[in-house]
């Protein structure tokens, strides 16, 4: 069995960071701004957030300082924005974080976003591909106009035909154009003109507006009813600024519907149809050059980031804005103990102090003098009570009290008690002891 090598974990965050970095490179996201701090670096540090989860963001100053959004060029706790980011691994604590390269309001931001990926998934299933695109008629008899029949486009196309070419017939396929129901409308249009075959072109479109008024002709069923007519159809949405996926899908854009009218109304647009049609392969080969480019630029710029001292040079930064944040609380901390400091080491010299010890001693030798005099008087009470109680016994047996009773004690010259006549010869001298005194007497 091979050994498996052990990872350090310097090892493994780098190894994550760079899957994370080549995996998934730049993300679009939404969500609320919490925990924002402005580094006195210039750095931004905050969190994104929704209702389940939470992920950490950093943005340097290089980016924040392109951030315009609606309430001022720094955001708000609470706020919602739309970013786009690289998703990284802050390695000295194995953070997983956002880098945000560009941050705009969440509203009109989320429109954009679901424009670009609908965009490209829709360019990536084939829909915008030129060799899908019909010819426009050279020769048109008849125009099928698919707009609100009150608004302003379809006046702009019928004076334009009037004008340029009064012989062509126009056709108004009514639908609105603007709100919920637009895209329905639209592409019930479109299917009604291709059952019903009266025209050779379609021009859909409208006047100018907000990427919201326009909205109706960057939705999917509109873009796929567009791809499927089996008439030419003419996109002339908003104005030469405004671009929609119906733009894309189209067979020929026109900048206004003004415009689509005059590329429908006269032969002499043959050649400018056709140079139209050859700009618009230019730039989407072109755009596929470019795209293919930044691909290979990002992959570039990827690689080259791993080493690049600006790199590096930020990952410090952060470090050292991290390390700036700790050492403030840190003294914030030491401070607050410092203040305390002073009140508890004067408690302790109060504690300390030769008054209060001698104060101390003094109360206990009080207090031992005190026990001592209990003691005594206890003692001596103890004594004399022992002593009377000896006395009472002492008493009892003594035999001065039998003495008293009319007893006597006869003891010899050597002042022994005589107990038998035996202990005695004639003539011997004793002693006698009554209860008041003693008598010398001779033995006859």
């Amino acid at each position: 069995m091979s050994q498996q090598h052990i990872l350090q974990i310097s090892e493994l965050t780098k190894k994550v960071r760079f899957i994370l970095e080549s995996e998934l490179n730049t993300v679009w996201l939404t969500g609320e701004v919490s925990n924002f701090i402005a580094a006195s670096s210039g750095h931004w540090y905050l969190s994104l957030k929704d209702a389940k989860s939470q992920v950490k963001c950093a943005m340097f100053k290089g980016s924040n300082r392109r951030v315009r959004l609606s309430n001022g060029a720094t955001p708000k706790n609470g706020q919602q924005v739309l970013v786009r980011a690289k998703v990284s691994l802050y390695e000295p604590r194995g953070d997983f974080q956002l880098i945000i390269e560009h941050m705009e309001d969440a509203g009109t931001g989320i429109l954009r976003q679901q424009f670009e990926q609908l965009k490209n998934k829709l360019n990536a299933q084939g829909l915008f591909d030129l060799s899908h695109k019909k010819e426009i008629p050279a020769h048109i008899n008849c125009v099928g106009i698919i707009t609100s029949p009150t608004g302003a486009a379809v006046k702009d196309i019928l004076t334009v035909l009037k004008r340029r070419n009064p012989n062509i017939k126009a056709i108004i396929y009514p639908a609105l154009v603007q709100g919920e129901y637009a895209q329905g409308d639209i592409c019930h249009a479109i299917e009604t003109a291709n059952s019903r075959q009266e025209c050779d072109v379609l021009i859909v479109g409208r006047g100018g507006g907000s990427l919201e008024d326009l909205w109706p002709f960057n939705e999917e069923s509109v873009v796929r009813a567009i791809y499927k007519s089996a008439l030419p159809v003419i996109s002339a949405v908003g104005h030469e600024i405004d671009t929609t996926l119906s733009d894309y899908v189209a067979d020929l854009r026109a900048a206004t519907p003004s415009a689509a009218a005059e590329l429908v109304s006269s032969d002499s647009n043959e050649l400018l149809n056709h140079v139209v049609m050859l700009k618009q392969r230019l730039i989407k080969a072109l755009q596929g050059t470019l795209a293919h480019l930044g691909n290979e630029k990002s992959y570039l710029q990827h690689r080259l980031s791993q080493v690049h001292p600006e790199q590096q040079l930020q990952l410090q930064q952060q470090k050292a804005d991290e390390l700036a944040l700790r050492l403030k609380q840190v003294m914030k901390r030491n401070m607050v103990q410092l203040q305390g400091k002073p009140a508890q080491l004067s408690q302790r010299l109060l504690q300390q102090s030769p008054a209060k010890v001698i104060l101390l001693q003094q109360q206990q030798v009080r207090l031992n003098k005190q026990r001592i005099s209990q003691a005594m008087q206890n003692t001596l009470q103890h004594k004399s009570e022992r002593f009377v109680h000896l006395l009472e016994q002492l008493q009892l047996v003594s035999p001065l009290a039998t003495i008293a009773r009319g007893y006597s004690v006869t003891r010899n010259k050597n002042n022994a008690v005589i107990t038998k006549v035996a202990q005695v010869s004639k003539g011997d001298e004793i002693s006698v002891q009554l209860s008041d005194g003693h008598i010398n007497a001779r033995v006859i």
